[in-house]
């Protein structure tokens, strides 16, 4: 091809990242061909972001094409024509979307992950406030997940130090001065010493990119030296997340500021740095600061005097939101609650969080050993892995039987978490690291040790047999185990009234062959899914498709129509006789994802297309459809 043809670089991505990221960049890279222009995709699937640009190529290109539904980062096409739209138009209209970005305007030298969210409204959501919560949600999760490694670096440190170079003493556990296992634990007090501030600065972060970084950071610090506003405790990890959502919004606000072009290169490493950091600097120290601190310094007194019933009311809570979404929102607010008193010195609701965080993922282990005929081989080598998991307190262990099983697990872990954090408010457990299972009662920071144990073992038990009990039968076999497609999931020269009537009869099938263990769960979400854009894509095919916890084992329904096919909202008006159903489990891997990468790109050319409109028979799609996506041979063990 030509040099001197116009090269274009073009992301795509889908909330899914399933099929429409693929059949965009597949309808893109024909519509190039045609036009003469060369074009450089890069897509943000599920399975990760595959065909990353290098720089060479960012420098070369003449225009960008973002066709996404998500959020991309934008600031590497500083200076470059730079088109964004949904991904729904470079499948129907691929031609214009890549037009149309050669004649783009110049991006600016920076751009927002919240501006991009709020270009989602264009694309169909036009809920300013559930915009907003949105973004609230993914930036404190984003600041959490990036505190977890300082927590667990900083609580193993001090739990090591103070195992192995602890002296007794009548208030507990203490080292030496000149020991130098003191110097051990002062690393790992430097270590918690950053969890608010990365907590603050990566909330902030996410909402504001990365002008929001240092302001962040440094307003975290403020909120944890009381000095600064009359505090003796600080305001913790709740003024943590204060600062970075103040500290977010305030930078994105003066980003938004129209400035001279010769200003606009120091403005968002100088300036809005600068100013946000005093603005929300002088506004904790001086208004917010206190009345937080005192609110925690209050609720930090009301939790010491606590005993008896109301230790065990409030063990069993924090218990059940650390087993009920095992690392997500819940389980991250009681374990930072938990946390944030250690400081304040109360470290007994921590105990209680310790000992419930490892009940769901020593549970399941226990579950698929005991009952191992119950579980399929993916369940039980999953089990394996938890109960390694279980024994250092990570949670998130228990998920792909939880994903799995959600009925069956989900219940079960709640009454283990609950049973475990009650027994250990009752009995006093204390930790005094911010983590928990049984490496930090072996590593000596847990008070109450049999306790602790006692407590675990409790809630591992009810938890286990629960799950056993609930999980009453064996899986049922399948002629399908060994495939994503098998004839058992194809159904051939059906009617439909509509496409509901379509997705509800090929989730019957696959539920039948027992990769879908809650039909109304995954046809709910492929539904959910249709609202949000067709997922027609033209030449007679549809692809819905649903990740779904009701989902087993990754599935793939082909259903061929009689004529003239079903009424789909086709990108070209015409009725779907083609529909293939894909629906895979919430913690299902990549390699299941890549199989319908490839058949999502096989389906937008005509050969796939009529040669499963000629097959014969059932065993003719089948083949047809591996050959095209070469997974004959593929095992379940693929998808654990």
């Amino acid at each position: 091809m030509d040099n001197d043809e116009p090269l274009v670089l073009a992301i795509t991505a889908c909330p899914t990242g399933i099929a429409h990221t693929y059949l965009a960049a597949e309808n893109l890279e024909a519509a190039a061909a045609e036009l003469g222009i060369r074009l450089r995709v890069e897509t943000h699937g599920s399975i990760g972001v595959e065909g990353t640009f290098s720089k060479s190529e960012i420098q070369e290109a003449d225009a960008v094409l973002i066709a996404a539904d998500t959020s991309i980062e934008r600031s590497r096409f500083h200076a470059k024509r730079l088109l964004a739209t949904g991904v729904d138009a470079a499948i129907k209209d691929p031609r214009g979307c890549l037009e149309k970005a050669l004649s783009a305007p110049v991006a600016s030298s920076e751009t927002s992950q919240h501006d991009e969210a709020e270009s989602s409204t264009v694309n169909g959501d036009s809920s300013g406030l559930k915009t907003v919560g949105i973004t609230l949600y993914r930036a404190l999760m984003s600041g959490v997940s990036h505190m977890v490694p300082f927590v667990v670096t900083g609580g193993l440190l001090l739990a090591i130090a103070l195992s192995l170079g602890g002296q007794p003493t009548t208030e507990g556990l203490a080292i030496p001065e000149d020991s130098w296992w003191k110097v051990i634990e002062q690393v790992g007090t430097l270590a918690f010493s950053l969890m608010v501030p990365v907590l603050s600065a990566f909330i902030a972060q996410a909402i504001a990119d990365r002008p929001g970084l240092a302001p962040g950071f440094i307003t975290g610090l403020i909120a944890v030296n009381g000095e600064l506003y009359g505090s003796e405790t600080g305001t913790g990890f709740i003024g943590g997340i204060i600062t970075g959502i103040l500290a977010g919004y305030v930078a994105l606000g003066i980003r938004k500021i129209p400035v001279n072009k010769y200003v606009a290169p120091i403005w968002p490493i100088i300036v809005i740095p600068i100013l946000t950091t005093l603005i929300v600097g002088l506004l904790f120290i001086y208004i917010i600061g206190h009345p937080v601190a005192a609110l925690f310094e209050a609720l930090t007194r009301g939790l010491a005097g606590l005993d008896g019933g109301s230790a065990i009311i409030l063990g069993a809570v924090i218990g059940a939101m650390i087993a009920f979404d095992m690392g997500g929102p819940f389980n991250k607010t009681a374990f930072l609650f938990g946390g944030g008193l250690i400081a304040a010195g109360n470290p007994h609701p921590m105990g209680m969080a310790a000992a419930a965080i490892a009940v769901p993922p020593l549970a399941v282990g226990v579950a698929t050993l005991i009952r191992r005929h119950r579980f399929s081989q993916p369940e039980r080598d999953s089990g394996i892995a938890a109960l390694f998991m279980g024994c250092f307190g990570i949670t998130e262990g228990a998920i792909p039987l939880a994903a799995a099983r959600p009925l069956h697990v989900i219940p079960a872990n709640v009454a283990g978490g609950a049973i475990a954090g009650a027994l250990a408010g009752w009995w006093g457990v204390t930790d005094h690291v911010m983590h928990g299972g049984p490496i930090v009662a072996v590593l000596g920071a847990v008070d109450g040790v049999a306790w602790f144990f006692l407590a675990l073992a409790c809630g591992v038990a009810v938890n286990a047999g629960l799950i056993m009990l609930f999980v009453g039968r064996e899986p049922t076999p399948s002629s399908s185990s060994s495939a994503l497609i098998s004839e058992d999931t194809v159904l051939l020269d059906v009617k439909f009234p509509d496409s509901t009537a379509a997705i509800t009869a090929m989730v019957d099938s696959a539920s039948h062959v027992g990769r879908i263990n809650d039909p109304k769960a995954v046809v709910s979400a492929a539904l959910e899914r249709e609202r949000k854009g067709s997922t027609a894509v033209g030449h007679g095919v549809a692809i819905p498709h649903a990740r779904c916890a009701g989902v087993s084992a990754p599935v793939l329904v082909c259903a061929r129509t009689t004529k003239p096919g079903v009424e789909w909202n086709t990108p070209d008006d015409s009725p779907a006789r083609l529909l293939f159903l894909i629906a895979v489990p919430e913690g299902a891997g990549n390699q299941h994802l890549k199989i319908l990468a490839k058949l999502a790109k096989a389906l937008a050319r005509r050969g796939l297309r009529e040669e499963i409109l000629n097959a014969e028979n059932k065993t003719q799609i089948v083949r047809a459809i591996q050959k095209a996506t070469h997974s004959d041979q593929v095992s379940p063990h693929a998808f654990a």
